[in-house]
């Protein structure tokens, strides 16, 4: 019976299935160099093994401090307009925000691409946009992993996420606890939605030309204003960091969602909207789909635009809102 059914199945392949091997080793040397441009002497070991070597250097007390994130639906705006590049620099960008929050600074980063099946040319934007932020952040790209699933994307479709690993010393960490009433808070300056808000975005933006600037209103295309890049504050915020109490990273749920959260019980905070300018594309959204006001807040589509990252600072450092309150 087995030697029948041997018979009648033609002989199989993995590429036949959907996984092409030769494709996924060339993609391993064609990306080869950028991950490496990111290795400094911290880095050992070499490229393309099973796992990555990191030599933890000139901290006396670590703590290290770890964030998985993924940059979402805007992934299908960048296929759309084939900015893969921009996707894999928003990807560091929001997780060493992320690891920010609490005072560290980036030490590695590992990528995960699930996707349909490889395109050379895409894999080296995605994977040279990673590599660039990385320098950027003096983070090493430390590896990664590629998925071929056939199974699971449709053709040209894939998914990006990211796992980054920093470090603070042990006493320096930045957690909310000592902010108090008196504090001020500033906010950071956005480019536009970041990698937030696009499921709710791209309802509201179909069927309208990418390349337009439908209402002449935002300056630039609808394509360029929605894929307006993710920036990376920690260099920015560096020199503060010993000064900070809290840090929030405005993502999903807006203000209102994050500020909360690094804050301690008896203490809230208020903000006057008004004293930050918002890019047009969120008034653009808010209109066209006519969404309202609470809504484009729990969205993260709205007047958070300038307020990215939220600092809160000794009330003697004067910044765009009001001071934290007692509660």
């Amino acid at each position: 019976m087995n030697a029948e059914l041997g018979t009648r199945n033609p002989e199989r392949t993995y590429a036949a299935a959907g996984v092409d091997i030769a494709a996924a080793e060339d993609n391993v040397r064609r990306i080869a160099r950028h991950v490496r441009s990111t290795h400094g002497p911290s880095v050992l070991g070499s490229f393309g093994a099973f796992a990555g070597l990191f030599h933890l250097r000139e901290v006396r007390d670590p703590v290290l401090v770890a964030s998985t994130d993924g940059v979402g639906s805007k992934v299908l705006l960048g296929i759309q307009l084939g900015h893969y590049e921009l996707l894999g620099r928003d990807l560091v960008n929001l997780s060493v925000n992320d690891v920010l929050t609490v005072g560290a600074r980036p030490l590695f980063f590992l990528d995960y691409v699930g996707l349909h099946s490889i395109d050379g040319a895409v894999m080296d934007d995605l994977v040279s946009g990673m590599a660039s932020a990385c320098r950027e952040n003096a983070c090493a790209l430390l590896g990664g992993e590629t998925a071929q699933l056939p199974d699971l994307y449709a053709p040209g479709h894939l998914d990006l996420v990211g796992t980054i690993v920093g470090v603070v010393e042990r006493g320096a960490e930045i957690d909310g606890s000592r902010v108090e009433q008196g504090d001020r808070v500033w906010g950071l300056p956005s480019t536009g939605l970041h990698t937030n808000g696009y499921t709710l975005a791209r309802q509201v933006i179909s069927g309208i030309d990418l390349a337009s600037d439908p209402d002449g209103r935002l300056g630039q295309s609808l394509g360029d204003a929605l894929l307006a890049p993710h920036p990376g504050y920690y260099r920015l915020l560096e020199p503060l960091l010993p000064r900070l109490k809290a840090i929030a990273h405005i993502t999903g749920g807006g203000i209102p969602g994050n500020l909360p959260r690094v804050l301690p019980e008896t203490v809230s905070i208020e903000l006057d909207w008004g004293r930050w300018s918002v890019p047009p594309i969120f008034a653009f959204l808010q209109r066209v789909g006519q969404v309202p006001l609470d809504e484009m807040q729990r969205a993260d589509l709205r007047r958070r635009a300038n307020a990215r990252s939220a600092c809160s600072l000794p009330e003697r450092r004067r910044g765009w809102s009001r001071r934290a309150a007692s509660r």
